[in-house]
């Protein structure tokens, strides 16, 4: 069995209140195996035979029948989850406080219409870089500060994403390190 990520956007938003019993045990009733939440923000490891696309078609359906209303799921396998975390995206700039590195997990890889549309969003204080289905992206100030945001981004490039703070992503793949 292949142990996999799945990074969920806006589980808890909206009125909507998830606990992470119960999104493991909506992970489990799709007969996933050891289903663990990390950091109570939407992110769940577990362990399947599946294939990537088709587990995050089964587990939007289950999350959708189970809570009532769609939740956007991005799966990655634990081996991608370290490769990006390992991601140079921006080689060279010191990332210093407010500032952050995030990582927005899509579906597919971006088509040039949407690279373009994305790179539109770029200014003094937001950078992005895209790399297969990851955009990263470098907020030089707090990012309520900033002008850009996921939902923004989603509408002008009629695509889904759900974003990270590297830091979080870091942190998941030295936890469920590949080969543990």
């Amino acid at each position: 069995m292949a142990r996999y990520a799945a990074f969920l956007r806006a589980i808890n938003v909206g009125g909507h209140v998830v606990t992470m019993e119960r999104l493991r045990e909506c992970f489990a009733a799709c007969g996933l195996k050891g289903a663990e939440t990390f950091l109570a923000s939407g992110n769940v490891v577990f362990e399947s035979d599946g294939k990537a696309e088709a587990l995050e078609r089964k587990i939007a359906a289950r999350l959708r029948a189970e809570l009532g209303y769609e939740v956007a799921t991005f799966v990655r396998a634990m081996e991608e989850v370290a490769a990006v975390a390992r991601y140079a995206a921006f080689p060279g700039v010191r990332v210093e406080k407010p500032a952050a590195v995030n990582v927005g997990f899509l579906r597919a890889p971006m088509t040039a219409d949407g690279v373009r549309v994305l790179m539109g969003f770029r200014t003094e204080v937001d950078e992005f870089h895209v790399a297969g289905r990851e955009i990263y992206w470098l907020c030089r100030v707090r990012q309520s500060d900033s002008e850009f945001t996921n939902a923004r981004f989603e509408k002008a490039a009629g695509v889904r994403a759900t974003f990270r703070g590297m830091n979080t992503v870091m942190k998941l793949a030295a936890k469920f390190e590949v080969g543990r």
